[in-house]
């Protein structure tokens, strides 16, 4: 599509379809919800309770924000199967991936969005390594394990994105049609970017901030899901 053909979309023109995963996050449940509820947009805040044993289902029980729609899964799946559950649920225009934890800003969906609305882009990547806002000073080793996916992951997609392993995803609803997600863990990652990359869709990629946290503070990704996107990345590449 050429600059001449891009067709501009009114914000008040969609509906954006919030699909947050949950798992244990009593502390800040209540923080994300008010905040995704503040992004001025017509929305569905689909939540995904992935089987969590401390208040998170109490707390989404008595919730009664309108925008609201809670799924209790029966046990502990992990992230990508709570994605693909709400992916089904979704019946916005747009879809965006948050998670629960308060590590990504609600405020700046419309630094997310705005590739989209302007005829731009079918998917937008957030990215924590391009620089906008603040960046909490963490882990070193998290930092290069991310760049060595992110790169493995472009030399067998040819994209060059800067930031694969990132929550910010966002997609038109119809550039996920005929996508159907496997992986039930962190692994949704690499496997949606091999997808994407296959269907040769429009994929842009915004600088956002990042307020991460440790695993003192419930952070649950860990090694072992390291070396599951390198399977992941060499899966849906190669032997697919």
């Amino acid at each position: 599509m050429t600059q001449h053909q891009r067709k501009t979309i009114a914000p008040s023109a969609i509906t954006l379809s919030v699909i947050m995963p949950v798992f244990n996050e009593e502390t800040t449940i209540r923080d994300i919800i008010n905040a995704v509820s503040e992004a001025p947009y017509k929305k569905e805040i689909i939540i995904i309770d992935d089987g969590s044993t401390d208040k998170t289902r109490d707390i989404l029980n008595n919730s009664n924000h309108p925008d609201l729609k809670v799924i209790l899964q029966d046990k502990n799946y992990g992230k990508g199967k709570a994605i693909q559950t709400g992916i089904i649920q979704a019946t916005g225009d747009i879809v965006l991936i948050q998670d629960a934890d308060m590590e990504y800003d609600p405020s700046e969906y419309h630094v997310l969005l705005q590739p989209i609305l302007a005829g731009r882009a079918d998917v937008v990547y957030g990215s924590r390594f391009k620089g906008l806002g603040a960046h909490r000073v963490l882990y070193f080793w998290h930092y290069m394990g991310n760049k060595f996916l992110t790169l493995l992951s472009n030399i067998f997609t040819d994209l060059n994105l800067t930031d694969m392993e990132c929550c910010y995803k966002v997609f038109k609803k119809e550039a996920l049609k005929g996508i159907t997600i496997e992986e039930n863990r962190f692994g949704f990652e690499p496997e949606i970017t091999a997808k994407i990359a296959k269907k040769n869709l429009r994929i842009y990629e915004v600088p956002i901030s990042y307020y991460g946290r440790t695993y003192a503070e419930g952070k649950k990704i860990n090694w072992k899901d390291g070396f599951r996107a390198i399977y992941c990345i060499l899966k849906y590449n190669i032997f697919r």
